[in-house]
């Protein structure tokens, strides 16, 4: 059997109760204001967990709508795949305390570690896994609590990043052309070194001197990362598209990872998609790094932006560096 091999039968996201404005980041005494980070990132505001949210949590919330719309019920889910750079903890894997969670007794369950791709990388294996026969039915999260890795002090990663998750699930197709058209991901490990967490890993563990020298925290050089973003993603919609055997103008609407208003306007520009034809969220919920695309998705579906028989591009660049694209038909 030829493409698609699989669908996206359900969505759901959810977002901590707190929303942190960027007249709240001012207020912690940076040196910066509203309009200045509107003017560089497009966002407004942010959600940012408090006591009781946890990646374990805002997934279980997410994927409970996402198996509420699909029809689809806990014993029926033989896998679950977690995007995220932030674990509740380092051992066991967030997916498999999820599983528990969910009552998905039939399931096995694993985290990928992609950054901003978690979700869409999650996705390909997913419809791997179902394309071999291995499942058919998938629980596809991407989950972040961003806010625990950010230094609060650096201005020029804390106005980026929040915490949210977003959910799916893919179902195996009977037939027609409705489900995921192509698929493309790639990895540059060499440029690993522009946006990452120096220590806190079993390399460098935690010490005192660490915490002095703030290695656990998101570090990036910003130029750097924007200018390849823009190249990875836009190599990702031309490899994407021509797989599907498609072109810009069989597109209904563009979803990319939601990192900032400059790299989404630059991506649409390259793929020679209107930015009316592209679903923007950044300036609600900021970049929520592999949450950031199925929040959008279900954000978009829940306006109406999409439809039965539409065709979407999903595109996603994170921290490795990873990158990739998705064609799904709806």
């Amino acid at each position: 059997m030829k493409r698609p091999y699989a669908y996206i039968a359900g969505t759901g996201h959810a977002v901590p109760k707190r929303i942190v404005t960027n007249d709240d980041i001012a207020a912690m005494g940076l040196e910066t204001d509203d309009q200045w980070i509107i003017e560089r990132t497009g966002i407004r505001q942010r959600h940012i967990a408090g006591p009781g949210e946890s990646v374990k949590s805002l997934s279980a919330d997410a994927a409970r709508q996402a198996m509420a719309k699909a029809g689809v019920q806990p014993g029926e889910i033989d896998v679950i795949i977690l995007g995220t750079a932030t674990p509740d903890r380092l051992l066991p894997a967030t997916a498999v305390e999820l599983q528990s969670e969910l009552g998905c007794t039939r399931a096995s369950a694993f985290d990928i570690a992609a950054a901003c791709s978690g979700w869409l990388y999650g996705a390909i294996v997913g419809e791997s896994l179902i394309h071999s026969g291995t499942a058919e039915t998938v629980l596809v999260i991407g989950a972040e609590k961003l806010s625990t890795v950010v230094d609060w002090t650096d201005r020029n990663t804390c106005i980026l990043f929040a915490d949210g998750a977003g959910a799916t699930i893919l179902r195996r197709t009977r037939g027609g052309q409705k489900g995921i058209l192509s698929s493309f991901m790639r990895s540059d490990g060499a440029l690993a070194e522009l946006l990452w967490r120096p220590g806190g890993g079993a390399e460098e563990p935690f010490t005192a001197e660490l915490e002095t020298q703030r290695r656990q925290y998101v570090r990036m050089s910003g130029r750097e990362v924007f200018k390849h973003a823009v190249r990875a993603m836009a190599d990702a919609t031309d490899r994407a598209l021509d797989a599907a055997k498609l072109t810009a103008a069989d597109v209904d609407l563009l979803i990319p990872h939601q990192a900032n208003i400059r790299i989404i306007e630059a991506t649409a520009k390259h793929a020679g998609i209107s930015m009316d034809r592209v679903f923007v969220n950044v300036d609600r919920f900021g970049n929520t790094s592999a949450a950031s695309i199925p929040i959008a998705l279900n954000d978009a579906i829940e306006q109406g932006r999409v439809k039965e028989g539409m065709t979407v591009l999903f595109a996603a660049f994170g921290a490795g560096f990873t990158w990739g694209s998705l064609v799904v038909r709806f």
